[in-house]
């Protein structure tokens, strides 16, 4: 997209928004009124390693800090996990960094490792901006990349949260879908996660983000879209992985309910080896 293409999306997103936040009773609309705003991100985080082999939190944070934006749903994060982030918890470090509250919601859950107390987990974890009403940790078909001996099963590592916009509940729902070329798995956890989506009050303003690790064309994703929209819109490019140079788009922002997408994002950021998705949304 050339710098007049994007300086021309600009213009037209802000009048947009003007026109909306200045409509009739907009400006003295209370917590139960009017439009709101709501810029939301994904983010794979490959637990804070960049596309340059190191590891950075900070860096993490930064693109959080910098994209402005209200939630974000994180995928590979470690919480006293392993060596290769320090045992650190990184929920609660990027939640401290960037001013924001979490939850987080383990994949595994295991022992201490050898000279520690804390137990070792590694999971999805949602930021937010705006007060968070509920959280669960649902259960979806999982292989285990830790016991390869394992075989499907129910997992937890879907993380949903119900976060308050001025008096709107929003359902945010934080996902990494099987890695695995054969799509069999991935299959099975797109049907699991469309019942449980089913389960929220009709009309319901719903969220889901995260790592599908699958393309937009993948037929296991078809059933998704049918229910829920791509914040992409259809449009060319979006592409996350691999970071330095990415070739596919796996990350995604989708939406359900009286949900418009204004804009939608991918910057150009190395903290990690995915690109982050940004999308700014009008909840209706």
């Amino acid at each position: 997209m050339s710098r007049t293409t994007v300086a021309a999306v600009a213009v037209v997103v802000a009048v947009l928004l003007t026109t909306v936040l200045t409509s009739p009773g907009a400006a003295s609309a209370g917590p139960g009124h009017g439009p709101r705003v709501l810029r939301v991100m994904s983010y794979n985080i490959h637990t804070g390693i960049g596309a340059d082999g190191a590891a950075d939190l900070g860096r993490v944070a930064s693109v959080i800090s910098e994209a402005d934006v209200d939630v974000v749903a994180l995928q590979e994060v470690d919480v006293h996990w392993a060596d290769r982030s320090g045992y650190a918890d990184q929920a609660t470090e990027l939640a401290r960094l960037t001013g924001m509250s979490v939850y987080f919601a383990p994949i595994y859950d295991l022992d201490p490792a050898p000279g520690y107390k804390e137990r070792r987990r590694y999971g999805v974890a949602v930021l937010s901006r705006h007060p968070i009403l509920s959280a669960t940790n649902h259960e979806i078909t999982r292989s285990s990349t830790v016991d390869p001996d394992a075989k499907p099963e129910p997992m937890p590592g879907f993380a949903e949260v119900v976060v308050s916009v001025r008096g709107m509940p929003v359902h945010v729902y934080n996902t990494h879908l099987d890695y695995r070329p054969d799509p069999t798995i991935r299959s099975r956890q797109v049907a699991e996660t469309l019942d449980i989506l089913r389960q929220d009050p009709p009309r319901a303003h719903q969220l889901l983000l995260g790592d599908f690790n699958a393309e937009p064309a993948a037929p296991e994703l078809a059933p998704l879209f049918e229910r829920l929209r791509d914040a992409w819109g259809g449009r060319e490019g979006g592409l996350t992985y691999p970071a330095e140079d990415p070739t596919k788009r796996i990350d995604y922002i989708t939406v359900g309910g009286d949900v418009r997408v204004l804009n939608a994002s991918v910057p150009a950021v190395e903290a990690s080896d995915h690109r982050p998705v940004v999308a700014t949304l009008l909840l209706r």
